[in-house]
């Protein structure tokens, strides 16, 4: 029995962990002006966040077509895979998922299982690690579900974005909205757990960054913990030092947010993604 593990880029995994786990990763694709690049794998991340404020027109984000999962699934098989879990970004936030669902369809030759992670960024990832950590312990897939499933109601996700502006400017909230928030400003926090996800606007940044503490200390004590930003690497390490008696240090992910996500979510995002104990 070879089980192997399949996601999407927004996943936001350390790439050592990719490579240890072999993890398949399907890039979702970024369009900036007449140019289309692959997530992951055209576009560094640091590239992005620095061009991003400059970036006219705004760029846009796109998932991969059926027949891109469908010949991963085939390559997969080929080399042996005997079943496949495909983990994905939650259906809420993007329509990857019923893509891999169609295209999972498409395969009759092994069990393909397409997971909603109900999640995002690095909820999602860990989800992933855990599949392929356990598949790669010969555990069956019966198992591997239940450890999913019993993980994804315990992860959160928590971010404080900098701007209304790029929300705006993906189009997720009103011009008149996003410049009164600026003016004011506004800093919206974002929060999923277990596929729901709701939102706050707290008051300037330190406010913001007092807010995500607070929340961080809601569900300790954890069993692991990541920490992503975009463009704001200084911001997060000193976040970091500020809760480190909250958090396993050994079982600390520390990352750049995928740019998929940042398209829509701007420069100078700083946020959790938590498993708590059970």
């Amino acid at each position: 029995m070879t089980i192997r593990i399949v996601t999407d880029s927004t996943c936001d995994l350390p790439q050592e962990i990719i490579d240890q786990y072999h993890i398949t990763v399907v890039p979702l694709f970024i369009q900036i002006g007449t140019r289309e690049y692959r997530d992951g794998v055209d576009l560094s991340r640091e590239e992005f966040y620095e061009k991003l404020p400059e970036l006219r027109p705004h760029p846009t984000t796109a998932v991969p077509g059926i027949d891109l999962f469908v010949q991963t699934y085939e390559r997969l098989i080929q080399e042996g895979a005997t079943q496949i879990i495909s983990i994905h970004i939650s259906p809420k936030l993007s329509g990857v998922l019923n893509v891999a669902k169609a295209a999972a369809e498409r395969i009759t030759s092994i069990p393909v299982t397409v997971l909603d992670s109900r999640s995002l960024s690095m909820g999602t990832g860990f989800a992933v690690y855990t599949a392929a950590e356990a598949a790669l312990e010969g555990h069956p897939i019966e198992k591997i579900l239940d450890l999913l499933e019993n993980q994804i109601t315990r992860t959160r996700v928590f971010a404080a974005l900098d701007s209304m502006q790029y929300l705006q400017r993906s189009g997720r909230v009103s011009f008149a909205i996003s410049t009164i928030g600026n003016f004011l400003h506004i800093k919206p926090l974002l929060k999923m757990h277990n596929g729901e996800y709701g939102t706050e606007k707290v008051r300037t940044r330190r406010n913001a960054m007092l807010r995500l503490i607070e929340m961080l200390g809601e569900h300790f004590p954890y069993e692991r913990v990541g920490i992503l930003y975009s463009g704001a690497a200084d911001r997060a390490r000193e976040l970091l030092d500020e809760v480190r008696e909250l958090l396993p240090m050994d079982k600390v992910w520390f990352g750049i947010l995928n740019p998929v996500l940042g398209t829509h979510l701007g420069p100078g995002v700083v946020g959790f993604i938590t498993i708590a104990k059970e």
